[in-house]
């Protein structure tokens, strides 16, 4: 039976660390979609580690990992998490697939990417800058590299010359790339790499039919879906409930909890919509307090109030059967803490999260105001541990959105987490 952990927000919610606890005695921890873009952070024995195109039950040595159908696979990168494995002493050692229908991001990709980013001037995305998006759009056009193909020499050689003379007459001279140094590279990676790929459909039938254990990693977060995100300022995958289906083909009938996993507060990096964003003291002090700075890129991330908004929306777009609440310890010297509870547009209260940017950008939010607690919450392992106007904010969550919280993230380690 399957699990399946996913973000709520704009990602950077935590997910790392609850799926990290999940993954003991869980037979096969898998990502759906997305690339080398996710980061995540888990602190594990005192030692952090980030990881990014790898699951993160890579540091639980019960545990396979699964790189699923639907991600992009950015090679280089893989091969640099592995070594931070072999020196940090993990033994991945037959714990490690990759799908063979994976689609692979090539610095060409990248290239493209920084230029895309140009073209759009003071309306970019504000992508990580990692190739994602050009990545999935040459997989939409049917004409990108297959992780399988990678193995075909004359095959792959092809098709990068492809994919580059294509950009080239788009680009021309701005596109500064040589297609022989990334196809000298893969000569190299051809026969390191071939051991880690398989056929994932035959594995995930196999797992479903012996009633395994499955964790699902979601990455990113549903706001930044391409379809149910604040498009176009979004991730060019399906990072809610949908993409799993599609990126790993586990059978609906095996999916036993869906979790969404919520920031006390809320973050977002790069542009785009974001309603109870605080661009005052308030904000600084979130972002101070919470070391908001992004995983993949070191940016500083953008912090507001919790968004009760957001979070009932993406409820509806996943259905999730709890909540993890990350982070609540941030909170702990805030003596009044906002949520923002609906928005109204032109006097008129909107029912859900508008895909409108126009009403994104001129809607008013409407806020309630809830006593702090003004004491530490870190390391709290119980309910009971709480504040009492800890508990009574977790409970106006649970009440607004209409989904218990099953877990309280109050720290940064595995241990500072309290099941209810």
């Amino acid at each position: 039976m399957a699990t399946v952990v996913l973000g709520s927000q704009w990602g950077d919610e935590g997910k790392g660390k609850i799926v990290d606890v999940l993954s003991e005695g869980v037979n096969l921890v898998c990502r759906a979609q997305g690339g080398h873009n996710a980061g995540h952070t888990i602190v594990k024995d005192g030692k952090t580690f980030d990881v990014h195109i790898l699951p993160s039950g890579v540091l639980t040595p019960s545990c396979t990992n699964l790189i699923g159908t639907g991600c992009v696979l950015y090679v280089p990168g893989f091969f640099k998490e592995i070594a931070s494995l072999e020196s940090n002493g993990i033994d991945y050692t037959d714990r490690i697939l990759i799908s063979d229908r994976c689609h692979v991001d090539l610095d060409l990709h990248t290239k493209v990417d920084g230029l895309e980013e140009v073209e759009l001037g003071k309306k970019n995305i504000g992508t990580t800058g990692k190739g994602i998006g050009p990545t999935y759009s040459t997989k939409a056009s049917r004409s990108g590299i297959h992780v399988s193909e990678i193995f075909d020499k004359q095959l792959f050689d092809t098709k990068l010359h492809n994919l580059y003379t294509g950009f080239r007459k788009r680009y021309r001279d701005l596109l500064q790339y040589d297609p022989e140094e990334e196809i000298a590279r893969f000569d190299t990676y051809r026969q390191t790499l071939k051991p880690f790929v398989v056929d994932q459909v035959p594995l995930i039938e196999s797992v479903v039919r012996g009633n395994l254990k499955v964790l699902v990693e979601g990455s990113q977060a549903t706001m930044l879906d391409i379809d149910a995100g604040t498009y176009p300022y979004v991730t060019s995958s399906n990072t809610g409930l949908g993409g799993v289906f599609t990126g790993l083909h586990l059978s609906p009938r095996s999916i036993k909890e869906t979790i969404g996993v919520v920031k006390a507060y809320t973050t977002r990096v790069g542009s785009g919509p974001f309603p109870s964003e605080q661009m005052n003291e308030d904000g600084e002090k979130l972002q101070q307090i919470g070391r908001e700075f992004g995983v993949t890129t070191g940016r500083k991330r953008r912090c507001g109030w919790l968004d009760l908004v957001v979070v009932k929306y993406s409820h509806h777009i996943n259905w999730y059967d709890s909540l993890n609440l990350t982070k609540l310890d941030v909170l702990d010297t805030f003596k009044t803490i906002k949520v923002a509870t609906s928005y109204s547009y032109q006097g008129q209260t909107l029912p859900s999260f508008p895909a409108d940017l126009d009403v994104l950008e001129h809607l008013d939010v409407q806020y309630e105001e809830l006593p702090g607690w003004e004491t530490s919450t870190t390391g709290a392992k119980t309910w009971e541990d709480l504040p009492e106007n800890a508990r009574m904010y977790v409970e106006f969550i649970e009440k607004h959105v209409g989904v218990r919280v099953g877990y309280i993230g109050t720290g940064p380690g595995r241990e500072s987490m309290i099941v209810r």
